[in-house]
């Protein structure tokens, strides 16, 4: 049987992947919500159509991927948070190894004496261990990334192709 070779670099590159991302990692958290566009400019239902051809619809797509960055990002978390109420287990869980991870480091390094017990810190994170990886399994959070970025990826990408963009935008581009 022979091997598939994915061209992944010819797939990335047009879309190019690389140079999106370097601008997310290099802002800080404010500058990157503060270029926020509003929802009025975001929902604007007499820009959405259907693209042309391919070609309009990858241009429509990079166009919108930078320029409501920062709103596709808020689409995100708001998807994340609400994955996380949805899947009350995998919050628990969450919540109780922070908490625990918190805890056990509050004692620094000391034994946790309760009176008819003592626990080291190494006792204290093996317990944590035991609890939190059956309970993690169960709360299935694979099942919810994946559905997290499936939602993402639908919701995000949907809007960015059916959004056309202004037409300060389309002159813009024929001027130069």
């Amino acid at each position: 049987m022979a091997r598939i070779n994915l061209p992944l670099d010819a797939l990335t590159s047009r879309l190019n992947l690389s140079d999106r991302f370097s601008s997310v990692r290099s802002q800080s958290l404010t500058n990157r919500f503060a270029n926020l566009k509003p929802v009025g400019e975001f929902f604007d239902l007499k820009r959405l159509g259907k693209p042309r051809d391919m070609g309009d619809m990858q241009q429509r797509v990079n166009y919108n991927l930078s320029y409501f960055s920062s709103n596709y990002a808020v689409v995100f978390v708001m998807l994340s948070i609400y994955s996380l109420l949805t899947n009350l287990l995998l919050l628990f869980v969450i919540l109780l190894v922070v908490g625990g991870m918190f805890g056990i480091s509050k004692l620094q390094g000391a034994d946790l004496d309760v009176g008819f017990a003592r626990a080291t810190s190494s006792q204290l994170y093996t317990g944590l261990l035991v609890i939190a990886v059956p309970l993690g399994i169960w709360a299935s959070p694979i099942t919810t990334v994946l559905w997290l970025v499936g939602a993402s990826a639908v919701s995000i990408l949907g809007h960015a192709s059916l959004m056309d963009r202004p037409m300060e935008a389309n002159f813009s581009e024929e001027a130069v």
